[in-house]
């Protein structure tokens, strides 16, 4: 399986629910805060063009905000 990053922020209820349904799913992840990692949030803002969290990234896909059908098409859609 491909690399998977989630990058978060603290008070973030939609990036709880998308760490819990990749823990639920049993699929291993990098977490990223980007309030307490500025090299995280460059990454974030700069590399991914992404202001918001959740933003997961698989491989080289980038999904900005809470998006979790289309993570799961990513995932699984490829087997289906």
């Amino acid at each position: 399986m491909e690399r998977i990053v989630i990058y978060t922020q603290p008070d973030c209820p939609p990036c709880e629910i998308t760490k819990r349904y990749f823990q639920d799913q049993r699929i291993e992840y990098i977490e990223k805060n980007v309030r307490q990692d500025k090299q995280a949030y460059n990454e974030l803002v700069k590399k991914y063009k992404s202001y918001s969290t959740p933003t997961v990234v698989i491989g080289e896909k980038v999904f900005s905000g809470f998006k979790l059908n289309e993570i799961e098409q990513e995932l699984f859609g490829k087997n289906s």
